[in-house]
């Protein structure tokens, strides 16, 4: 699962029922379905057309959505969504992704329901392509009643304009378990970790290039590469694993693959890096690193910098900088006192502000006021 699936599991999981209830609509099926469904929750799959699911969002322009044979599939899907609203009498259209912004918000729309766009992207042509860009700032002015984004950074990308009162900001959470064995020692093979999809911007190639510098002082130190490419990702994946060979690092460096259990191999680690090359709209390995009491070194750009403080809960580092990142690791691997202190403040800052239960808290009293706008007609 992507990071708003993670976010959307979380976040149903942890609702007050007595409050809320929740009705999951999902376009395809998958592993969120069914982790949704294990949990006991009311969810429905309404197939969205292959070639509209298979587009990605970074074509998902207004060029895209005007071809006719997607359109016509695109506004079908909005019907047979705005009935399903109606059949199972939705108060709330939630709507979680950039497809389900357009095809959730135009069926809650149609179906005279409130619509909340939860917005997960940066809108920004750093992120995007700029036809998406622009189509989505002006949809964003219309389409939603309101709108909650996942980071300040998130929302100053939708440039809305000064008099439109209905958006803010809550941060994801994440399930503050309690910890295993820390290391508190000095290990003698000391683990550093990278977690995430394996692609471009998630910067695998600028942490194995860190990594090397990082080996010239620390011979004994050992990384891992947490996550796998998508199918249109996997000649990166490639070049990652044949540069991990170019840089003598085969013996050094494991690349895990797809894996189910992250909150374990993060609790493993001794350090936790992001090395992304462009901000993140948020940062949800962050907290879940930060959670787990793990020094993190991450880079400085879109929500990262609300999550980390820079020297106080984790190392900042500009984007596509590896010797930087080296350095920032081979500091922490020099000092584990400091270590251990960065890991102990970055838990201690999940606790207070970025766990799941806060997000799902907020989240009720924020569905709460739209409720009583809707009734309000306002």
């Amino acid at each position: 699962m992507g990071g708003g699936e993670i976010a959307l599991l979380n976040l149903v999981k942890n609702l007050d029922l007595a409050l809320v209830t929740p009705v999951i609509l999902l376009f395809s099926k998958g592993p969120l379905a069914s982790r949704l469904r294990e949990a006991g929750f009311e969810t429905h799959i309404l197939s969205l057309s292959p070639n509209v699911l298979d587009t990605r969002k970074d074509s998902l322009g207004l060029a895209t959505l005007l071809r006719v044979s997607i359109a016509f599939r695109v506004l079908l899907h909005i019907f047979q969504v705005a009935r399903f609203t109606h059949q199972h009498q939705i108060d709330l259209v939630h709507t979680n992704s950039l497809k389900s912004d357009i095809i959730g918000g135009l069926a809650g729309r149609l179906a005279h329901r409130r619509v909340i766009w939860h917005i997960r992207d940066r809108i920004d042509s750093d992120y995007l392509p700029k036809s998406v860009v622009r189509a989505f700032r002006i949809l964003a002015r219309w389409i939603p009643n309101n709108i909650i984004a996942i980071s300040q950074a998130t929302l100053k990308t939708l440039q809305l304009p000064a008099d439109f009162k209905h958006a803010r900001v809550i941060y994801d959470g994440t399930p503050l378990i309690a910890l295993t064995d820390r290391h508190p020692g000095a290990r003698s093979n000391p683990l550093i970790g990278l977690v995430g999809r394996i692609s471009p911007w998630k910067g695998q190639h600028i942490f194995l290039r860190a990594a090397a510098q990082v080996r010239q002082r620390f011979p004994n130190a050992r990384f891992q590469i947490i996550g796998s490419a998508l199918f249109s990702e996997q000649q990166y994946e490639s070049q990652v694993r044949a540069l991990a060979s170019e840089l003598n690092l085969t013996d050094a460096v494991e690349f895990t693959g797809f894996r189910t259990d992250v909150p374990a191999l993060i609790q493993n680690l001794d350090i936790l890096v992001h090395a992304s090359t462009l901000g993140e709209p948020f940062g949800q390995v962050v907290i879940e690193g930060m959670a787990a009491a793990k020094p993190v070194i991450a880079t400085r750009g879109g929500g990262i910098p609300e999550i980390v403080i820079d020297g106080e809960t984790g190392i900042l580092i500009p984007m596509n900088d590896a010797p930087a990142m080296a350095d920032a690791i081979s500091e922490l691997l020099s000092d584990n006192r400091r270590r251990n202190e960065l890991g102990s403040r970055g838990r201690r800052r999940t606790q207070e502000h970025f766990t799941i239960e806060r997000t799902a808290r907020t989240i009720e009293l924020f569905y709460k006021s739209c409720a009583a706008s809707n009734k309000s007609g306002s």
